[in-house]
This record gives C-alpha cells, structure tokens and sequence, in this order.
C-alpha cells in the first residue's frame, strides 16, 4: 500500500491500529483522508482484524416490511445499521437461502408471490436463480454468478469457504433434489451429488462434524442443546434434561420471528403477533428479545429494537467482520 496511512508508523502498524477500531464507526474514518479511505477498503484490513482477535460478529436481517432490505445488529453495543437496499427486480424477495463467507453476506434465489395490489399481476416468479453479495466494507451490493437452477426453499451452507445448496422447488413449484456448489472467490457453480430424496416443505442446510445435511422442519435434537418452541413454551435441552425457561403466555401468538445464536445468547428477532378470538389484527414486530444461556440460569432482556425492519423475517444469518 503506498502512501503512509498514519505518519511516522509503518503502513503494517497503521493497519493494526486501525483494525482496532469498532466497524460501525469506519465510514466515520474513511472521510480523514485517502490514504485512510484505502485502508479501510483494503482485504488486508480484514486479515489484520482477524490477526489480532479484534474481528466482529454480526446479525444479518431482512423482514417482510420494507422490502428488499436488510439491517446488522451490532450485540456489543445494541446498535443497528441500515444496509442500502437490495436492488433485485423481484418485490418482496422471499424463500431464499442466506450465508455469509469471506467476510460477506450472500443472498440466493428464491422468489417473490407478490401480487400488485391494482393490476392484481404476479410480480416476479416462485423461485429465480440470481445471487448477490454484500460487502459491508464497500457497502455496496454486486450481482454474482447465477445459480445453475432456480430454486427457492431450499437447503444452504457454507462448508469450508464454499457455498452448497440443495434440495428446494422450482418456479413450477416442482420439488427438486439437484445440489450445487458456489466458489466466492471464483464466482463459479458447479454440480455436486443430488439428495437421496426431494422434500415436500421447506428444508435448512445444517453442517454438523464436517458434512452438510438438509432437514425439514421438525424436532432436531443435537448432543449439547438445542431451544423449541413447542406449544408456545420455550424450553431448553442441556444434556438431555429440558428446562422451561419461560411461560407459554409470553410468546403464544408470535410468529414469524427469526432465532439464531450468537455467543452464550439465543436471540429472538421480529415477527408478527397474530390474531386470537379477541383481536383479529396482526401487529409487525421490531422487537429482539435475548436469552442469555452461559450462567447458572437462563435470563431474558430485551435488546434494542430493529429501526427499520418489520413484521416476518425473511432471512437471518451471522457475519463475520
């Protein structure tokens, strides 16, 4: 890299000081001066973060309302951050399958049943087989490689670097067993051995001692814990011994919503609360609700709340930055 980035040290030094700055606040530091932009922008900033253990994890999410966009959750400081939106042709982009590799989020095919509410036309297809990524460095979106099928519902993972989908229907609806594998850093898709069968419903890539599998919805339980909703209580199992760690009233009549785990906390993201016999209407979500799991007993708390972001949640996944 040319040009000294902090006078007096050398650019290998400057990088580490500047790794070490938190990431929501680097397009604060890109406007300091070029050489400052440069190195934000550049892949080895990213390595230097990883070098020194300074790397951040973040949540991904995109709901139903507005549509097309996605926002990160910062947990360290209960901060969100607004992405631009995804410029897909498809309204409503749903049922797609979502990653993140390389320090970038990838989202999938899928498709959109969105129906204008004048015309009463079908905006877009069940399922398509476009791909985009997003660099939260350059903060911008790029159109990758297409898939080789259009899918939508469908399994999805990364296993070593490598993006695997399987599985899923096609814009007929038609159930697929087809599975493909995607090279970041080729921008390349290439056949792998289909499923032993296709599914009736939707299906969840998982990577589990190595190898990728594809579920459908169901009870999974794995050897240290796993958290269901079953019944509207929420219970967890360590060890094989179940917990109910809150009531059934809490969460009756949300649904929706989006959980994933990061760290010793299970978050619970958006989502709507239906209707019952008293009130027939349905109230979108900002709200995330944590659980914390690594002490002695499980504690709920609320952390701030999505900004932007509504209603059923479309995609949720990690990133590492």
């Amino acid at each position: 890299m040319s040009g000294l980035i902090i006078e007096g040290l050398p650019d290998a030094v400057a990088l580490r000081c500047l790794a070490r700055v938190p990431f929501y606040l680097y397009p604060k530091l890109e406007l300091v001066s070029h050489s400052w932009r440069s190195a934000i922008r550049s892949p080895e900033l990213l390595k230097a973060r990883q070098e020194i253990g300074s790397a951040e994890e973040l949540l991904c999410v995109c709901a139903f309302d507005p549509e097309n966009l996605w926002q990160m959750y910062d947990p360290l400081r209960d901060l969100w951050i607004t992405l631009p939106v995804l410029p897909s042709k498809v309204r409503h982009l749903a049922y797609f399958g979502v990653v993140s590799t390389g320090g970038k989020l990838f989202v999938l095919g899928g498709g959109s049943d969105d129906v204008d509410p004048l015309t009463g036309d079908q905006d877009g297809s069940f399922a398509t087989d476009e791909v985009w990524s997003y660099d939260p460095v350059m903060r911008r979106w790029a159109q990758r490689a297409s898939m080789i099928l259009p899918r939508a519902m469908f399994a999805c993972c990364v296993l070593k670097g490598k993006i695997i989908v399987a599985g899923g229907f096609t814009s007929c609806r038609k159930s697929i067993s087809q599975a493909e594998m995607y090279d970041p850093e080729k921008d390349v898709w290439i056949p792998i051995p289909d499923l032993h069968r296709t599914h009736n419903s939707a299906c969840t890539g998982l990577v589990i001692g190595g190898k990728c599998m594809s579920c459908t919805r169901g009870y999974l339980k794995f050897k240290f814990w796993t958290m269901l909703a079953l019944g509207g209580q929420w219970r967890i199992t360590v060890k094989e011994v179940r917990k109910v760690v809150t009531s059934s009233s809490e969460f009756r009549r949300r649904i929706g919503f989006a959980m994933t785990g990061l760290r010793d906390e299970i978050y619970v993201i958006g989502g709507v609360i239906g209707p019952d016999r008293f009130n027939w209407d349905i109230q979108p979500m900002f709200d995330v609700d944590m659980l914390t799991v690594g002490g002695d007993r499980p504690v709920w708390r609320q952390a701030a709340p999505m900004t932007k972001c509504r209603g059923t949640i479309f995609g949720c996944t990690q990133l590492i930055i």
